[in-house]
């Protein structure tokens, strides 16, 4: 999918409205329902924008045309630094956050921006995260990126840092939603990851290029970190963190919340202790233990996307018309592999292929990830396989 396509004019009249002083975001989203289309906004007399329920201050602001010159100025960086704007009308406009009571007008972009409309999950924690909480993130956000979700989070130093870094080097997807201009290095000791992230994944703001990161921004930004994704993972967080903000944000936007309980001595485990006692969130201790409280139609795309990448590490193809067939759930294979299989030691896939020689190559890996997938065997490294306790 790529993004639609708006003349340079059009893009220039949403710039423009974007930046209109004292407009908001709901108030630019309110001219766009009653309007149609920023080009028509600008068009309108000033009593057509009062009557429209905007202050005469700010209906004179848009018929003035006074924000259009730092538009043009938006425009030129867009094109210095690769950057793109998708607006709330384009068909990459995340479905998850156009839903929500106060979706952006624009997402400034750099990067993919097709993972914009990829099942995500949103892993968020402290700043100063124990070596616990390290070890959760990292594991967690890695195994969710190889089963097939994008993680998403604010590349804040500490637990969001980390989740970002463990999706890359598990070859995954992962989005950093800025709280500044996409443009604007901050922290400054993440300048290698944003630019991996630019390349590898990407990098969204609602701020324009420039903007800079200022501290009323972030608690702003993360109803976006939350409503891009499925759901929530809090990793560790003080009881009036960043990331107990966005669990609650995440709750009213009808999103899933989960959370990795913590040390019931440690100030970092108070927010996820609290929100699983609440119920607010379920406990997580297992990727599949997110995954399997994802939608049915989200699961099904995972574990079709996980046995075709199984099934290509084998060097295995299947026959143009026989997917569905050979990716098919197999529950008789399913309970046989179960009882092959050992808690404590590993086995490869060739070995498991010589077990099971009357089934084809397709048939088995399809019925090893369908028990991956429900939490029931793990993959390990080298491409071998053990039972979950």
């Amino acid at each position: 999918m790529s993004a639609c396509a708006i003349s340079p004019e059009e893009e220039l009249h949403w710039l423009a409205l974007r930046l209109v002083p004292g407009l908001g975001t709901l108030g630019s989203i309110r001219l766009i329902e009653q309007f149609r289309s920023p080009v028509t906004i600008f068009r309108s007399s000033t009593s057509d924008l009062v009557a429209a329920g905007l202050s005469a201050s700010t209906a004179r602001s848009i018929s003035s045309g006074c924000s259009f010159d730092e538009a043009v100025q938006q425009q030129e960086k867009l094109r210095q630094f690769d950057a793109k704007v998708i607006t709330l009308h384009d068909p990459l406009y995340p479905p998850q956050l156009r839903a929500i009571f106060d979706p952006p007008l624009l997402l400034f972009t750099r990067g993919n921006v097709d993972l914009l409309t990829s099942p995500s999950i949103s892993v968020v924690g402290t700043r100063r995260p124990t070596p616990y909480g390290l070890a959760a993130t990292e594991r967690l956000s890695a195994d969710l990126a190889q089963a097939g979700l994008t993680i998403t989070s604010g590349m804040a130093r500490g637990v969001d840092t980390a989740g970002h870094k463990a999706a890359l080097a598990s070859k995954g997807n992962t989005i950093a939603v800025f709280g500044c201009g996409v443009d604007v290095l901050y922290p400054a000791d993440n300048r290698h990851l944003r630019d991996e992230i630019a390349l590898r994944g990407l990098i969204i703001s609602e701020f324009p290029l420039g903007a800079p990161a200022y501290p009323q921004n972030f608690p702003i930004r993360n109803r976006i970190v939350s409503g891009l994704a499925l759901g929530v993972l809090v990793i560790e967080g003080a009881q009036h963190s960043g990331s107990a903000i966005t669990a609650r944000l995440a709750v009213e936007q009808g999103k899933e919340v989960f959370a990795v309980p913590g040390n019931i001595t440690s100030k970092m485990s108070w927010a996820p202790n609290l929100l699983i006692k609440q119920g607010t969130a379920k406990l997580v201790q297992e990727w599949s233990d997110v995954v399997n409280e994802l939608p049915a139609d989200v699961r099904r795309s995972l574990v079709k996307r996980g046995q075709k990448q199984l099934l290509l590490d084998g060097g295995i193809t299947i026959p143009e018309g026989e997917e569905k067939e050979a990716l098919a759930p197999i529950e008789i294979l399913s309970r046989k592999l179960l009882s092959r299989l050992q808690i404590d030691v590993p086995q490869s896939l060739d070995d498991l292929f010589e077990s099971f020689d009357a089934v084809s190559s397709s048939e088995l890996i399809a019925a090893l990830f369908d028990l991956e997938m429900n939490g029931l065997v793990r993959q390990l490294p080298g491409r071998t396989f053990v039972k979950v306790w």
